[in-house]
């Protein structure tokens, strides 16, 4: 990877002349982990290729209808990404963010559509962190019956991962019994309890209210964030028109930026950070 020293530089300048930072992270910073990459049908179908077989696609993999029609299934994709994420050691570009934040004066939080739980692995310890997507480490009842949410700890997924199966018994409500499902936001989701991403998303305005009243210079490092799911993207663009947060994005596809005072990597997550970092001044080196 080569990347511009003007851009690096740049970059550098933007997080050493901050006073708060915030990671927007989408599925690419988990890539560099050695986690799949799902871009397009090819990809999913790489990584599951007994779901290829099938012709279901990520779309259809990871919606609650596949819960109610084939479990074993469903809790077989489920099951192999949640013993995945368990099993995945996050790479060093989380250090390095952690590294930066806790420097900031005002702090540091977290927005992130991955669900795998890898900032939380990592031991960062950011002012928020949402997950507006969800946690895989955490349950709800499939017919969400009494409003609860609950950690996964205690399910360990037997899954035959050339038919992409649940060997062993799926995870149950502890209210009513039905099945459960990992508390993720899924496509077509009705059912989805949003209790605990709400109650991050409570923190995290908190956090930027706080520097809303400070006036706290704001950068944003954006990672991994394309257009195919604009989560991280859209609450970015909110953050650049409310508090005039300045933008660093790192992306080996969509780097493109717009504001004048914005910084575009094309490049993947780690190499990009650890080529910042060589570019850091002073005590965030």
């Amino acid at each position: 990877m080569s990347l511009p020293d003007t851009a690096l530089e740049a970059a550098a300048e933007a997080i050493a002349g901050a006073d708060a930072l915030l990671v927007a992270a989408g599925a690419g910073m988990g890539v560099d982990s050695g986690l799949p990459d799902f871009r397009g049908p090819e990809g999913f179908w790489r990584a599951y290729p007994a779901l290829g077989r099938a012709g279901i696609d990520f779309y259809s993999a990871a919606s609650p209808a596949t819960f109610r029609r084939d479990p074993a299934m469903a809790w077989g994709f489920y099951g192999h990404r949640l013993a995945l994420y368990r099993a995945t050691v996050p790479h060093a570009g989380f250090g390095l963010l952690g590294d930066w934040g806790r420097r900031m004066r005002a702090g540091w939080a977290v927005f992130t559509s991955n669900v795998d739980g890898h900032f939380q692995q990592s031991g960062a310890a950011p002012a928020a962190l949402l997950e507006c997507h969800g946690s895989i480490h955490h349950l709800q009842c499939l017919d969400d019956c009494h409003g609860a949410v609950w950690p996964a700890d205690g399910f360990v997924p037997e899954v035959d991962a050339a038919q992409c199966r649940l060997l062993n018994a799926p995870p149950r409500c502890p209210h009513c019994g039905a099945l459960a499902r990992p508390n993720i936001l899924m496509f077509g989701d009705g059912g989805w309890n949003a209790q605990r991403e709400e109650a991050q998303a409570a923190q995290l305005q908190d956090w930027l209210a706080g520097l809303r009243r400070t006036r706290a210079r704001l950068v944003v490092v954006e990672i991994g964030a394309g257009l195919a799911v604009p989560s991280v993207r859209h609450f970015v663009q909110g953050l650049q028109r409310t508090l005039g947060a300045r933008l660093v994005r790192i992306n080996p596809r969509e780097a493109g930026v717009s504001g004048a005072h914005d910084v575009g990597l094309p490049a993947p997550a780690l190499p990009a950070l650890q080529a910042m970092a060589k570019r850091m001044p002073g005590p965030l080196r």
